[in-house]
């Protein structure tokens, strides 16, 4: 699984998160390393840093600052699900490491330029 020059958006979010549709990710890759800057609705900018395994799963550490200028910080493991037309779909478990330390989920999908 390669993810460099991907980009996605958030299509879902548990209700304690940041990210919605209107958040953009562009994800890069060296070797087994992901990397990303995102940004978008409640996110001003955002950048997420993750190790690839064999199978495309991620497990990666986020931070970013939101409109009301607040950093956020936290961890997630993304798992890739391969759609119909070849696009990518991650399936996000994420924690802020940052506020309450809550939990909850999250999807984004690939999309066209």
């Amino acid at each position: 699984m390669n993810y460099h020059n991907k980009k996605f958006r958030a299509i879902s979010n548990s209700e304690n998160g940041d990210t919605s549709s209107k958040t953009i990710f562009l994800y890069q890759q060296k070797d087994h390393i992901v990397f990303a800057e995102y940004k978008g609705g409640s996110i001003k900018k955002g950048h997420l840093i993750g190790i690839v395994d064999e199978e495309g799963n991620i497990d990666m550490r986020y931070h970013h600052v939101d409109v009301l200028g607040h950093l956020k910080t936290g961890i997630c493991r993304s798992c890739p699900e391969i759609l119909d037309d070849g696009r990518i779909r991650l399936h996000e478990s994420w924690q802020w490491t940052c506020d309450d330390h809550s939990k909850g989920d999250s999807i984004i999908e690939e999309v066209d330029d």
